[in-house]
């Protein structure tokens, strides 16, 4: 494994600017995701770092060595898509040794046979060897693919959304084995998503992007309870930060547009009476949606509450965060 330096990378495709001046070191062993929504820059940033593209001005570095002008082979990186990408003809060992086998590597085959059954085990699939692609699950079909990347031992993994086409139960699942692979194997990844769940539960750190350009990069909890603007306070959080008139509540700071409250920031019991519109009753939680002055707000409540439609609670904000008309952070 390795560190990962982006420099000033920028790209684009025509009028369309993909990447903006975006510099990011990943650390040696760190799981970075990547977040924003479609356009952002995501994809693009992958296929930079992974020499599928080049840019158009900007450098990458991969263990302090310059790697802007090698191609992916020279890289040594792998990538992982959101489509598995097997050969179905094949069984889980061939496709699990197939990038061993290629000219560039030549790898010997007790070593394949090594890393191949090493692999195996960490993805709990040993029992599949030798079995084909086609007689698998999807999840056991993106563990296969997860583990033909990781029989190659390049220098950073690059994942490109790969759990967004499986099932919630088998993407619940894979989060937490993913990030037990990578945590066991000290794997070094760049991972690409829109999913904010994703991020929080296994990154070491966050980048959101914006346009092409990074706004925020920092560990998920740094972001998350200290997001630089308004946009990315929304990337971070289920439910979403409430987003309000500065107005709505006493003691906003000068310069102040918007607070931004999020659901478990707000008090019970004290402050301005709002109306409970709907109650989300979800086991160890219930989510209370409220409509204070005309405006929807969304917090969080005990699993028992008593509190129905038609009620009504005061509400105080705790801990906001404000922005300004620009939805930049203020304070």
């Amino acid at each position: 494994m390795a560190d990962v330096t982006l420099s000033n990378l920028s790209k684009s495709y025509g009028d369309t600017v993909a990447l903006s001046d975006v510099s990011m070191t990943i650390p040696d062993g760190a799981f970075v995701v990547l977040l924003g929504p479609t356009g952002a820059g995501k994809t693009t940033t992958l296929r930079l770092v992974s020499g599928l593209e080049a840019p158009d001005t900007g450098r990458v570095a991969i263990g302090g060595m310059e790697a802007t002008g090698l191609t992916p082979a020279q890289r040594n990186v792998t990538m992982v898509f959101q489509q598995y990408s097997l050969y179905p003809h094949m069984t889980v060992r061939d496709n699990l040794a197939f990038p061993l086998r290629s000219p560039i590597l030549k790898t010997p085959e007790d070593e394949i046979a090594r890393r191949v059954g090493a692999v195996a085990e960490v993805l709990r699939i040993a029992h599949k060897l030798d079995n084909k692609a086609t007689q698998l699950s999807g999840g056991e079909m993106q563990r296969v693919s997860i583990g033909r990347a990781l029989v190659r031992e390049p220098s950073i993994h690059l994942m490109d959304e790969p759990l967004s086409s499986l099932d919630a139960k088998l993407r619940a699942d894979l989060r937490i084995e993913l990030k037990r692979i990578q945590a066991e194997m000290g794997a070094t990844l760049l991972y690409v998503t829109h999913d904010q769940i994703e991020a929080m539960t296994m990154a070491t750190h966050v980048g959101v992007l914006d346009h092409g350009r990074l706004v925020q990069f920092g560990p998920p909890r740094e972001v998350y309870e200290s997001p630089v603007s308004l946009y990315v306070a929304t990337r971070l959080g289920l439910p979403r930060i409430n987003a309000l008139p500065a107005g709505l509540f006493p003691g906003a700071p000068g310069g102040a547009a918007t607070i931004g409250l999020r659901p478990e920031h707000i008090a019970h019991g004290e402050g301005q009476p709002a109306e409970v519109v709907r109650v989300e009753h979800l086991g160890d939680q219930t989510r209370l949606h409220l409509r204070l002055a005309g405006h929807e707000i969304v917090t969080l409540t005990e699993a028992q509450t008593a509190l129905g439609p038609g009620d009504t609670l005061s509400i105080a904000p705790r801990d906001p965060l404000f922005f300004d008309t620009a939805g930049a952070r203020v304070g």
